[in-house]
């Protein structure tokens, strides 16, 4: 379903792009094709026609997240929607590629080219503006740089260019960037820091982040937070390579599941994330289902200081029966975990350690360990309402008193954070793929972070931590097998001290009429990604 170019027709823009394969991850996401609905697969009961883009087209989507409290601000924003919504409203110097995860230059005109091992060069797209009309400068990328670097303004990003030591102006055009050693991986890590314009953040930011301007294909006109109704509209000032092939998009906010299968049946809209599985076997022509496989992991994070023995963590893996998990517990969208990134990641290897349910093993080591109740928590996400009740069922089996309870995701990590509530074992999903598919930051998202590996998992200091941060140190400085094996290093370390480990791999499945959004492909990623696609409909 590739999507056709006005002036070549059949040739999709995303093959004329410059694209440069983010190591391996184009094996992350399967195309689908017309078979059973299984991983990486879509359903449909024949082959739909899909009718040409119109250029007043307008896309309508129902999404599953709900409008956050966080704003759209690129630097702070880690919600869903709203990652998603910056996708076709902001870019970064570099962006990676919704659907096959591939990096191209963006708002720069080329990939940055390397002087030495510790720098590089790269230069601004000719011509580019902001959506309101002003000029992107090398002033405004400066200044973007320093806003996620600076530690004052908390920006989670900031540890996902760690490895950067200046982002200095050369010319007018261009900017010098330098590393504080050898990294490979500069192209893949520049697309995390979206660009943004200097003059408009300082004079309202609270403003930028309710209502942000950047240089995307889209400018967005209503965040939804009043209206439930996010609402974009084609950037006519945009020059870069992927111009919205839309007039418009609204996406509507359903966070219900019945509202979204209601929605995409009735045509009321053209697609929906989350399908949800009770609804699957009932939609039908014009509806194709997708699920496409995904980092997407439900993990346990321990605490190391009240279960500093590894053998207590260990039995708390294998305590789960993780095929009841996987089948009954999400309908068969999920996959158990035999290594840290899933089956299909090219960075994959079965890892040293592996977790099956043995609830003899698991009691022994727990007696081993010294532990003689444990203390458990899981977030309230709807994706985990099948899954909770096995967990609790396959703790209590162990033999010790549990306390089991179930808590908001901001509450639970709140008074985790604070000190307030103590717990030995959270189980949550979180899925740091959306900024980037490489093992090096699927690892430090959780064991680099000092809010993640020190605050949530008391781990940071120990031995295995430093091995840890030793192999991905010494991983960015390599390339091809070398880089894999450090990598495979880091899985194996974390498979044995488990601070914090995946139970299992989702699916994602989502719902489209195909005969109505030209170029439309589904993604493993959380959101919709409507990059190159266009609308038959007005």
């Amino acid at each position: 379903m590739a999507s056709a170019s006005p002036s070549t027709p059949g040739v999709s823009r995303r093959e004329a792009l410059r694209v440069v394969p983010v190591l391996g991850a184009a094996a992350l996401l399967a195309t689908p094709a017309a078979c059973s609905v299984g991983s990486g697969s879509s359903r449909a009961t024949s082959t739909p026609t899909v009718a040409a883009a119109i250029p007043d087209g307008v896309i309508t989507a129902g999404v599953s997240e709900a409008v956050g409290g966080h704003g759209y601000d690129p630097m702070t924003t880690t919600g869903a929607l709203a990652v998603a919504a910056n996708w076709h409203t902001m870019e970064g110097l570099t962006e990676l590629h919704p659907e096959d995860r591939k990096v191209y230059a963006a708002l720069a005109d080329d990939l940055p080219s390397a002087v030495d091992d510790t720098t590089y060069e790269i230069t601004l797209r000719d011509g580019a503006v902001f959506a309101d009309g002003s000029p992107v400068t090398v002033e405004d990328v400066v200044f973007s740089f320093e806003r996620v670097r600076d530690p004052a303004n908390g920006s989670v990003y900031a540890q996902l260019i760690s490895f950067l030591d200046t982002v200095t102006i050369k010319d007018d055009t261009t900017l010098t960037i330098t590393t504080k050693a050898p990294y490979t991986l500069v192209s893949e890590r520049l697309s995390v820091v979206k660009i943004v314009p200097r003059a408009v953040v300082e004079a309202d930011p609270e403003g930028f982040d309710s209502l942000p301007v950047g240089s995307g294909p889209y400018r967005m006109t209503d965040n939804g937070a009043q209206s439930q109704t996010v609402v974009f509209e084609r950037n006519d000032h945009y020059n870069g390579p992927l111009p919205a092939l839309a007039k418009s998009m609204t996406w509507q906010v359903l966070p219900d599941a019945t509202a979204r299968a209601n929605a995409i049946m009735s045509g009321t809209v053209q697609v929906i994330n989350a399908a949800p599985l009770d609804d699957l076997p009932t939609m039908v022509n014009p509806v194709t289902i997708a699920q496409e496989q995904a980092f997407a992991p439900v993990f346990a994070l321990f605490n190391c200081q009240t279960l500093s023995d590894a053998r207590a963590r260990q039995a708390i893996m294998y305590a789960l029966d993780y095929e009841r998990i996987c089948e009954t517990g999400m309908a068969g969208l999920a996959t158990a975990a035999t290594c840290y990134v899933q089956q299909g990641h090219p960075a994959y290897r079965r890892a040293s350690t592996v977790y099956g349910y043995d609830p003899a093993k698991a009691a022994s080591l727990l007696a081993e360990a010294g532990i003689t109740s444990i203390r458990a928590m899981c977030t309230d996400h709807a994706l985990l309402a099948g899954v909770r009740p096995i967990i609790k069922d396959n703790l209590e089996a162990l033999g010790v008193p549990v306390s089991f309870v179930e808590r908001q995701a901001a509450v639970a990590y709140e008074g985790i954070d604070s000190g307030a509530e103590v717990v030995d074992v959270l189980f949550a999903p979180e899925d740091p793929s959306v900024f980037g598919a490489d093992a090096d930051l699927l690892l430090r998202w959780f064991y680099s972070s000092d809010l993640w590996a020190d605050t949530r998992m008391h781990w940071k200091g120990s031995e295995s931590y430093h091995e840890v941060q030793a192999a991905l140190d010494e991983a960015v400085g390599l390339t091809g097998g070398p880089q894999l094996t450090a990598w495979r290093r880091a899985f194996d370390i974390i498979s044995e001290q488990v601070p914090l480990y995946p139970l299992f791999h989702r699916r994602t499945p989502t719902a489209y009429d195909a005969t109505t959004l030209p170029g439309f492909k589904p993604i493993a990623l959380p959101g919709l990604s409507f990059v190159d696609v266009g609308s038959a409909k007005a």
